[in-house]
């Protein structure tokens, strides 16, 4: 039995959790932007440094991480976001430990977003796109549904926060993206026919990760496949979860 579709979404305010610059871009970057225009304040969380990403033997983790950081800084500002968070953990040891949790909820409830996007923790692998998901990816992922809920929501938890006077907050939408960007497992896609282009610039931003012109064509396809499944020219597909 098919599902009926589900209501477009019009959030106020996004927050998009991910482990390492460009993992948001690469995957909801047309979302971000379409949000975006459509009035809401969007704001990107990134969890680890950033400082593993190259195979330039000459580079050094601290200089990576502030290259990095410029990068996610320069696509979040052709997206049309209001501010990055960055946070330090080291790239490629990330743990969905209390305290990443615990410093989610802190930007959670600082922001009191409508809808958090996040990465699905169940995609270990894909077969058909010969990738294996970063264990930063799947530890990020844990960590946001644990803020989400019940962290963000419970006043007794995390009592410091609230002597900081950030205030329990519940997120009404999770959307969770995977990497490999299948449609099949999705059960709703963000239009992105009007917001492809932008993220298609947000790939240029990320020099030192990606080769743009090489992974336009994809990015594009992958778009396409999912637009076919929803009814739209081009979308980015999700796992939506309407909290109760």
């Amino acid at each position: 039995m098919t599902e009926p579709p589900q209501a477009p979404l019009s959030p106020s305010v996004v927050l998009a959790v991910a482990a390492h610059p460009d993992d948001i871009d690469y995957t909801a970057a047309g979302t971000m932007a379409a949000f975006a225009r459509r009035g809401a304040q969007v704001y990107y969380l990134v969890l680890t440094d950033g400082g593993n990403g190259s195979e330039d033997r000459t580079m050094t983790p601290e200089k990576l991480r502030d290259i990095r950081r410029d990068e996610q800084r320069k696509a979040a500002k052709i997206v049309g976001a209001q501010d990055v968070f960055f946070l330090d953990y080291p790239d490629g040891t990330l743990e969905s430990t209390l305290a990443v949790k615990r410093d989610i909820v802190k930007v959670i409830r600082k922001l009191k977003p409508d809808v958090v996007i996040g990465i699905d923790p169940s995609v270990l692998y894909s077969a058909q796109y010969k990738m294996v998901n970063h264990p930063d990816h799947l530890a990020a992922g844990m960590a946001t549904l644990a803020a989400v809920y019940p962290l963000a929501r419970d006043h007794m938890t995390f009592p410091e926060l609230l002597e900081q006077g950030l205030e329990p907050h519940k997120t009404q939408t999770l959307l969770l993206l995977s990497f490999d960007l299948d449609p099949e497992r999705a059960n709703y896609a963000v239009d992105i026919s009007e917001t492809l282009d932008v993220k298609l610039q947000t790939t240029v931003a990320h020099a030192t990760q990606y080769d743009a012109a090489a992974l336009k064509p994809l990015l594009t396809d992958m778009a396409s496949k999912a637009g076919e499944k929803f009814g739209f020219t081009y979308a980015e597909p999700f796992v939506r979860i309407d909290m109760n």
